[in-house]
C-alpha cells in the first residue's frame, strides 16, 4: 500500500465538477475494472478522518438523449496511514442524501423517488453503500491507456457495495498526501447491472432506456 491511498478520501470534489457538466448521453469517465471482492487493507498506523462537509461523491446517470448528475454525502471515513503509507480505509456513502442538480418538480416528485425505490438503490432496505480499500498501485498514462482525470498518478482498489451486492472497483486516481491532510479525485464509470440494478437498460425500450453506465466523481478530503 502507498501513501497515496490516503488522499483517497479527496477524491471527489473537482470530478464532481467534471461529471456534471457532461451533456451527451455517453459516459465521460475512466472504465473502471470491477472483479470479484478482495481482502480488505490491513488498518495499521495514524487515523485520517474524513471531512463530512467537504467531501462527496458525484454521479452521473445517462439515458436516451439526456443524463441526470446527482451527489451523495458521506456517513462517515477513515483511512489508516503507516509510515508514510496508507494502510487501509474505509469510506460509508449515504444513499438516502441524494441531492440531483437538476432542480425541476419532475425530478424531485417522480426522478427522486424512482431512484430510491427497490427499482435501484431501494433506500429504505439499504441505506447506505460502502467503500474499502484492497490496494493501490501507481499508475502511469501512455498512448493507449490515460485518465480523465488530468496528473492521475495512482490506481485505486476497493470492494464498493452497493445494495446487498459487493465487487472489487479499480480506477485512476490523482492522490496528493501530507503531513496532516489528504485529498484525491477520480472519475469513473461502473455497470450499475453489475450490482444488480437491472431496471430500464432494456434496449427494446429505445428511447426510453436507461443506459447501464453510471459515471462516478469521487470527492474526498481527511485530516489528521
Amino acid at each position: 500500500m502507498k501513501k497515496v491511498f490516503l488522499s483517497f478520501l479527496a477524491v471527489a470534489s473537482i470530478a464532481t465538477v467534471s461529471l456534471t457538466s457532461s451533456c451527451n448521453n455517453k459516459a465521460q469517465g475512466d472504465q473502471a475494472e470491477v472483479t470479484d471482492a478482495q481482502a480488505a487493507a490491513d488498518t495499521l498506523g495514524a487515523t485520517y478522518n474524513a471531512d463530512l462537509a467537504a467531501s462527496t461523491v458525484g454521479f452521473i446517470g445517462y439515458g436516451v438523449g439526456k443524463n441526470h448528475p446527482g451527489v451523495f454525502s458521506l456517513t462517515d471515513g477513515v483511512v489508516s496511514v503507516q509510515n508514510g503509507a496508507v494502510t487501509g480505509g474505509k469510506f460509508t456513502i449515504n444513499i438516502k442524501s441524494i441531492s440531483m442538480t437538476e432542480k425541476e418538480s419532475y425530478i424531485s416528485e417522480k426522478l427522486v423517488p424512482h431512484l430510491l425505490s427497490p427499482d435501484f438503490f431501494d433506500a429504505e432496505k439499504f441505506g447506505t453503500a460502502t467503500f474499502e480499500i484492497t490496494s493501490v498501485a501507481p499508475y502511469t498514462a501512455s498512448a493507449t491507456d490515460s485518465s480523465v482525470v488530468d496528473g492521475a498518478n495512482f490506481t485505486l482498489s476497493g470492494n464498493l457495495t452497493l445494495k446487498d451486492s459487493t465487487k472489487n472497483v479499480s480506477f485512476p486516481a490523482k492522490l496528493e498526501v501530507s503531513e496532516t491532510a489528504l485529498s484525491a479525485v477520480a472519475n469513473f464509470t461502473i455497470d450499475r447491472t453489475q450490482w444488480g440494478m437491472s431496471y430500464g437498460n432494456d434496449k427494446s425500450l429505445k428511447d426510453k432506456m436507461i443506459m447501464p453506465e453510471v459515471t462516478i466523481a469521487l470527492n474526498l478530503k481527511a485530516a489528521k
